[in-house]
């Protein structure tokens, strides 16, 4: 499980607004700023030289080429191939994607990295990002082989496909689709999720780390698991093959019935169906 980390803005802050930073400087330190300058601005010419033989991106001011600052953790295009701790967020439900970069600049998740990203980023720019994720299709990668004895798949198949009543403990395919691909517009499929990641999160909620909008379904469901149960189904999901349909469902598709036994979850209203 990560260990919680400050959610600090790599600027150190939030910038000031309204207001112009003034700089004076003494002669020295004049004399010490533009030689400092000057070599700044020569630095500059030489990667101006060096770049396009570097094979450098043409400068497009694209959403697209804004969102490169997005693929060193979550990979090219947002699918996260090979990388066990950042997950594949393209075609991602836009609504699951907004809620999480609003979480991040707004303290409910913390990791300094994306904290610092979207900190003074408004509602409306980090909707822009999450449709654009949202809007990838893309081909998922096998899914990883799986470690657990036939013992803890068994555990941890019925957990996800049929919860626990006697702990009033929905199953995992109760909110997030009978497939596990995720329900339209603000929750997330489970397949095609590194294990290392998925145990993260679970973990994460369980202890209080990840927080969510009022009132926080998965928190609720993480403290009834153990510990083992975390890790079984942790590597069951990531062991499953997607569906030729990996596209988020409607949230009519599910189970009519079904809405009593889920809970109540502040960021996924339409889990509570019409008549909650």
């Amino acid at each position: 499980m990560h260990a919680r980390s400050d959610a600090v803005p790599l600027s150190g802050g939030r910038p000031a607004t309204g207001s112009r930073q003034i700089l004076t400087l003494s002669r020295g330190h004049g004399r010490a700023w533009l030689g400092r300058l000057a070599r700044c601005i020569g630095l500059g010419a030489w990667l101006l030289v060096l770049g396009p033989a570097a094979g450098a991106a043409p400068f497009e001011d694209s959403m697209a080429q804004r969102m490169l600052a997005c693929t060193g953790c979550h990979g090219k295009d947002g699918r996260a191939e090979g990388n066990v701790y950042f997950p594949r967020i393209a075609g991602k439900p836009a609504g699951y994607l907004f809620n999480q970069l609003r979480n991040f600049r707004d303290g409910r998740r913390s990791y300094a990295l994306m904290t610092g990203m979207v900190t003074v980023l408004s509602d409306d720019y980090l909707r822009e990002i999450a449709q654009h994720f949202s809007a990838l299709e893309l081909p998922y990668p096998p899914p990883a082989a799986s470690n657990l004895s036939v013992q803890s798949a068994r555990v941890a198949q019925a957990l996800i496909e049929q919860g626990d009543p006697q702990r009033r403990l929905a199953a995992c395919t109760a909110c997030h689709g009978a497939a596990l691909t995720g329900v339209l517009p603000h929750v997330p499929g489970l397949l095609g999720l590194p294990r290392d990641y998925i145990n993260a999160q679970l973990g994460a909620w369980k202890t209080g780390q990840r927080h969510a909008g009022a009132p926080d379904c998965m928190a609720q469901v993480a403290r009834s698991l153990t510990v083992d149960e975390v890790a079984a189904i942790s590597s069951w999901l990531a062991a499953q093959a997607l569906p030729a349909n990996t596209h988020a469902v409607a949230a009519g598709a599910l189970d009519a019935q079904g809405a009593r036994a889920r809970p109540a979850c502040g960021s996924a209203p339409e889990l509570a169906g019409p008549s909650r």
